[in-house]
Order: structure tokens, then C-alpha cells, then sequence
């Protein structure tokens, strides 16, 4: 790694971690009034950001996910600050109370159990209401699961979505992903360790068999990421669930791959077994595809008469 030069001016070593005013902030400031979307590690505590301290040190209070995991952080970051629960089964009484202290000039920052608030929680609620309000919101960067584990996966990241967690039920998981299956772009997932096996198989069933990544544990002593298609990985988790947080990275549908005509009766007759009409069955399957929707529109409408008149001489 090149060594910096001896002589090179202080003050480049500080640029990137300039506040607003071009300066970095003094130890023990008190921050402007306002809501602080404080980002903290995902496991490393080594992972916190000088800003980050800065605010949660200062502030005034700090609402968090749960006030034990955040009061564990605090105690390990040395701080001791009032703590204000606000999650998705609070927020709707918690948030008013927040706007209040915001309103009469309070430092508050928002934080989640772990990296990046807003990222699957209710924080985007109280900064919709805060700008509502003409109240100050700033972000800290710092550590975020998805973004960590797409940077590991090895799959394109010129473009992608964040989905959070699938839904429970396999129903209803297999109709979520089909409303993601003509996306054009690397999917990120969070998903339960005891459910990984059957989301994998789900997420093969519906979308194919594409290239995916499972990371877990991420920034921690057993981290790892498994890369492999959606059907090895499967049949990986399958009966072997891991241990940790998981975050699921799939690849983007393959534009320029030949779909046979019977590959397409196969995946349009399992659409419509799933429920979806001949409309819908041929809507997704085209834009899966690229294939013309009318032309597969005709081929789902003869499989859909086909069955019922299969059905009629049974």
C-alpha cells in the first residue's frame, strides 16, 4: 500500500470528513437542532463513524428499534444518553412526542438495531412528518447490509432493488416474487435463517435459476458468502438453515436467453396453476422473456382450453 508523503499538509489527511461549513466538528459541540439519521455497525464495532459519535453523544435523545440493543451500544461507545423506543408497533404514539421535542429545538437522533435507519423500519414516517413540518433532518452514512452484501456477491450492481423480507406464507411469497420476476435488476433480499431453504426454492421456481449469493454474519467474525445458482444454494440450506442474519443477492434476469416453446408452456401453465389468470400468466411470462405478449397470450389462452377441455372428458 503507498505510504503518504512525509511532508504532505495536515489538512489533507481531514478532507471527506468536513462538516457542512468545511470543518470538522469539535469534540463536545452541541449539533444544530434537528432529526440525525444516525447509521451504526451491522457487527464491527470498528465500523462506527466519528459523526456518528459526535451526534450520539450530543444529542438530546435518541429513539431506537430497542432501547436494549442500542443500550449496549451506547455503554460500549462510552456514552449515556436518554433512550425513546420508536418501532413499528409504536410509532404511531411515539412519533408525536418526538415532533414536539423536535419543535422546541431538541438534538434527536434516530438510530436502528443495526446500520442504516429507514432500511426496512417506520423512520421514514417521522422524516416525512418532520419536513412536513419544516423540521432540520441530516443523514450520517455509515454501515448497511445490503449494500455490504451486494458489494460481496460478485453480481451486477450498476442496478438493483432492495425488496426487505419475502412474506412468510409460500403463497404469498411466490406471488411477491412475481411481481419482481420482470425487473431488470440485482435483487436484494433479507430473509429469516430458518426460511432460507424454502425462499431459495421459491426464488428458483419463480424467477429461474440464476446467479445468487447468501451472506451472512456480515462484518463479523464468521462472515461468509456462498455464491452459487439459486437451485444450489437451495439444496445447500435445505436442511442445513445457518446461523446469523442473512442477505439474499439474486441476479438479474438474462435478456438475451432462448426460452423454448416448451420452457414457456411450462412456465405459463405453472402461473396459472398458481392462480394468476391467462391475462396475467401471459403478461409476466412476456416480460420475462422479451417474447411478444400476444403471441404468448395466444399460447396461454390454447394451454388454459386445452386443461379445461382435459377437465370435461375426465
Amino acid at each position: 500500500m503507498a505510504r503518504p508523503r512525509q511532508d504532505a499538509p495536515e489538512a489533507s489527511n481531514e478532507r471527506g470528513n468536513e462538516g457542512p461549513e468545511g470543518r470538522l466538528p469539535r469534540r463536545g459541540s452541541k449539533p444544530a437542532p434537528g432529526l440525525y439519521l444516525v447509521a451504526t455497525p451491522i457487527g464491527n464495532m470498528g465500523d462506527i463513524t466519528y459523526r456518528a459519535v459526535e451526534v450520539l453523544a450530543a444529542a438530546d435523545l435518541v429513539a431506537c428499534e430497542d432501547s436494549r440493543v442500542t443500550g449496549k451500544l451506547m455503554t460500549r461507545l462510552g456514552l449515556d444518553r436518554p433512550l425513546v423506543p420508536y418501532h413499528e408497533h409504536n410509532a404511531e404514539q411515539a412519533r408525536p412526542r418526538l415532533l414536539a421535542r423536535l419543535k422546541d429545538g431538541a438534538v434527536v437522533a434516530l438510530v436502528s438495531d443495526a446500520g442504516t435507519p429507514l432500511v426496512s423500519d417506520p423512520g421514514y414516517r417521522l422524516v416525512r412528518a418532520c419536513v412536513a413540518e419544516d423540521i432540520p433532518v441530516t443523514a450520517l452514512p455509515g454501515a448497511s447490509a445490503p449494500l455490504t452484501a451486494l458489494q460481496l456477491s460478485g453480481l451486477p450492481n450498476d442496478r438493483f432493488l432492495f425488496a426487505g423480507f419475502l412474506p412468510n406464507k409460500a403463497h404469498a411469497r411466490r406471488q411477491a416474487l412475481r411481481e419482481l420476476a420482470m425487473v431488470p435488476a440485482t435483487l436484494v433480499f433479507f430473509e429469516s435463517p430458518n426460511r432460507l431453504g424454502e425462499s431459495l426454492a421459491d426464488m428458483e421456481a419463480v424467477l429461474g435459476n440464476r446467479p445468487a449469493a447468501v451472506a451472512r454474519e456480515l462484518t463479523k467474525l464468521h462472515e461468509e458468502v456462498a455464491r452459487d445458482t439459486l437451485f444450489a444454494l437451495a439444496n445447500r440450506y435445505a436442511d442445513a438453515p445457518p446461523k446469523g442474519e442473512v442477505v439474499v443477492v439474486v441476479g438479474p434476469p438474462d435478456a438475451d436467453a432462448d426460452v423454448s416453446p416448451e420452457d414457456m408452456d411450462t412456465r405459463l401453465l405453472a402461473e396459472m396453476a398458481a392462480g394468476a389468470s391467462v391475462k396475467d400468466a401471459a403478461a409476466l411470462i412476456a416480460a420475462e422473456t422479451g417474447h411478444p405478449r400476444r403471441e404468448i397470450y395466444a399460447r396461454a389462452l390454447k394451454l388454459a382450453r386445452a386443461g379445461q377441455t382435459a377437465g370435461q372428458t375426465e
